[in-house]
């Protein structure tokens, strides 16, 4: 299956790491506010500093009103699709998953960063002593995090760019830095849109990746630059694809080779799979792609497998540059 946020929701835990949970743990008083700056008072052995205060707000997250600090200093992200939100932010995690190590748009963002591979254990994380831990809604284990740090779940995909990096702003306490992103972006977008527009027309744009079951066609909503091309332009998608990659929601949707012609629009992104080991020239040599019109007419353009699969604000606008000079470029 194709790479997608559950393919990080299981975690490798052991028992031991529950012997040295309760060494480390230390009750502390705590100042701590709610979102609107109601003050109460609370204790909490989620402290990474048992002889200091620590500035506590209350966040509304898929798991809950968490407690959590209101400047977050040594957060662990778990989630590889969230991340760039915290360096656009001008935050940088202290640990992050591996994948996103990989992505050319971070170059020089994560130095420093630790690594945690695909399946971290608890140890890895104990030993960031993390004051904040995020993860994606349905993760395994919260219970056993949430001895280490305050753990925020988020929803992928249920709020917009936009709308989750304003989220992203109040969990950080960077809320003014999170609004100029968005004015920022926005700006962006108006200025590009009509350009778009006026050179896309009435054609229909995909987004096909081979794998070995046949092909994904993805949507509005799961990275690969679908946030942009139907989200932001407004770019209508080929009917079938349009039906079931889109206005049902889910994002994406997976055909066999002999359905490709119906779900193909006039300009086509894709790039090669890496979730898992199938020759993408079995899509790629085939007549049916062959004979696409967007093949014959030179409009199919690449993504980058390592990067485009995410969908967060620095992604975005490395893509928003290579998606804009592309659609300019269709014939």
């Amino acid at each position: 299956m194709f790479k997608s946020p559950k393919t990080y929701l299981l975690l490798v835990f052991t028992l031991v790491i529950s012997l040295l949970l309760a060494a480390c743990g230390q009750a502390v008083e705590h100042s701590t506010s709610s979102v609107d700056g109601t003050e109460s008072a609370a204790s909490s052995s989620n402290s990474n500093d048992s002889s200091s205060e620590v500035d506590m707000v209350t966040y509304r997250a898929s798991n809950g009103d968490i407690q959590i600090p209101r400047h977050p200093k040594r957060i662990v992200d778990l989630t590889s699709f969230d991340t760039g939100y915290f360096l656009a932010l001008g935050i940088k995690p202290v640990g992050v998953m591996n994948g996103v190590l990989n992505s050319p748009y971070f170059e020089g963002m994560l130095e420093g960063v630790q690594g945690l591979g695909d399946e971290p254990s608890l140890e890895q994380i104990l030993e960031l002593n993390p004051d904040l831990i995020v993860v994606f809604s349905g993760m395994e284990g919260l219970d056993k995090l949430a001895e280490i740090a305050p753990v925020v779940a988020i929803q992928y995909g249920a709020k917009t760019i936009k709308d989750q990096m304003l989220d992203f702003g109040t969990l950080t306490g960077k809320e003014d830095e999170a609004k100029a992103w968005v004015e920022q972006w926005n700006k962006k977008i108006n200025e590009l849109k009509p350009k778009v527009l006026a050179a896309v027309g009435d054609k229909t744009v995909s987004i096909l990746n081979p794998f070995s079951g046949g092909l994904f066609v993805f949507g509005h909503s799961y990275g690969r630059g679908g946030e942009i091309i139907y989200n932001e332009f407004g770019l209508k998608a080929p009917p079938e694809a349009q039906k079931e990659a889109i206005d049902s929601g889910t994002g994406w949707a997976t055909i066999s080779l002999e359905k490709l012609p119906q779900f193909a629009g006039d300009i086509v992104f894709t790039c090669p799979w890496t979730g898992d080991t199938s020759d993408p020239k079995i899509v790629y040599d085939n007549p049916l792609w062959k004979h696409l019109p967007a093949v014959k007419a030179g409009n199919v353009f690449q993504l980058d497998p390592t990067a485009d699969t995410y969908s967060d604000p620095v992604t975005l606008e490395a893509q928003l540059n290579y998606i804009t000079e592309s659609l300019l470029s269709a014939k």
